[in-house]
């Protein structure tokens, strides 16, 4: 599989970083303004060749390169309308008979800034406009005879320039987007399964103790006349089950809405230290379960706790909802490498096995192989239904 690019994220001072170094650039840039303007002339700066004549020629000169120079200082924050007073500049040194190549080298530069910060309209619009400044300085007014000559060096370098800063920016901001998709399908999947937990969480939760009541409250309705003892108590395991259903509820919730609050606020997750609590309403429903436990206890990752009471509380629904067994046993294997759990009852395996098609299995299944587990469910051939996981831990 082909790993994408990834690009560091940018620290949050990199744009006052850019500020700084922009306005650092202006007395480069003027220092360049002026460089080229004595090569060129000698005694003038630009707008000067007839003006600026005299004792207080350097001086103006001076003053002039550092107007021109000056919108270089708010490049990083407003890069577009500095490069139209680049180019703007850049057409009234050409009006004036001065050399227009370090505008135009300055808003190739910001043609490359702005297509990695701006969308791809924008950048093909400022790479429009550099190259027509060039042609309009260059070729607008020159002989017919020397228009092939302008496409020689070092004229036409800047336009070579202009276009290899186009396409690196354009890949840059490609590269960028592609990365940020990237981080978008990432988030995407990660609610995504987040929500798919919540709802193999809702449907244990749920299912378990649903169960329970259906069978208790059948229960209390067949001995409700004969039996008044036996039906008090069948609605005393009704309410616990409700009322533990409705704690768990709850506290999902809370996570839900609060994920970052403090964790002494909320209850712990469910976990194997909970497994009695299962084997108690299972012994209120009429089921008799057995548990055993092997191995030296140790505390375990909280995905394969939590996973491990899930497994056994849907296997223990099933039971009660399916099998129409009398007895369950549960084995628990602490294991070196892994917790090794067994679920195994004696009722009608054939039929306990059709719950295969349903959420119970197959979301015990899933939760086996996010864990990198093993995982077995079907009926016993000596009678009953057998369920085994091992999970890695």
């Amino acid at each position: 599989m082909t790993r994408a690019l990834k690009f560091p994220a940018l620290p949050r001072r990199l744009p006052d970083a850019l500020t700084v170094l922009s306005w650092c650039a202006v007395p480069a840039f003027a220092i360049v303004l002026l460089a080229a303007s004595i090569a060129g002339d000698g005694r003038s700066l630009y707008l000067g060749r007839h003006f600026f004549q005299g004792l207080a020629a350097p001086l103006l000169m001076v003053a002039v390169a550092i107007v021109l120079a000056l919108p270089i200082g708010w490049a990083s924050r407003r890069p577009v309308p500095v490069l139209g007073v680049m180019l703007a500049e850049a057409i009234g040194v050409w009006v004036y008979g001065g050399r227009t190549w370090p505008l135009l080298l300055a808003a190739t530069v910001l043609v490359f800034y702005v297509t990695i910060t701006h969308s791809q309209r924008t950048a093909a619009a400022a790479g429009g406009s550099v190259l027509i400044t060039w042609v309009i300085v260059n070729m607008v007014g020159a002989p017919l005879a020397d228009l092939l000559s302008v496409f020689k060096l070092p004229s036409a370098f800047q336009v070579v320039v202009t276009i290899i800063a186009w396409i690196l920016g354009s890949w840059i901001r490609l590269r960028q987007d592609h990365a940020e998709t990237l981080r978008t399908q990432a988030t995407t999947q990660a609610v995504q399964a987040e929500r798919l937990r919540i709802a193999r969480e809702l449907h244990d939760m749920v299912a378990h103790s649903v169960g329970v009541i259906a069978i208790q409250a059948g229960a209390a309705a067949r001995v409700i006349e004969t039996q008044p003892a036996g039906a008090r108590e069948a609605l005393k395991a009704i309410e616990l089950t409700s009322r533990d259903t409705l704690a768990g509820l709850r506290r999902m919730l809370i996570a839900l809405r609060e994920a970052d609050a403090d964790e002494a606020q909320t209850a712990p997750a469910s976990g194997l230290a909970d497994i009695e609590k299962l084997v108690a309403v299972a012994g209120d429903a009429g089921v008799h379960v057995d548990i055993r436990w092997g191995g030296e206890k140790r505390p375990l990752p909280a995905e394969i706790d939590l996973s491990a009471y899930r497994i056994i509380q849907e296997s223990l629904t099933n039971v009660l909802r399916h099998a129409g067994a009398a007895r369950c046993g549960i084995n628990v294997d602490y294991l070196e490498d892994g917790l090794a759990i067994e679920v195994v009852d004696d009722g009608r395996g054939g039929a306990s096995s059709s719950v295969g098609s349903g959420y119970g299995i197959v979301g015990m299944r899933e939760r086996v192989a996010l864990l990198h587990g093993q995982f077995s469910a079907g009926p016993r051939p000596e009678g009953g239904f057998r369920v085994a996981a091992r999970l890695p831990a």
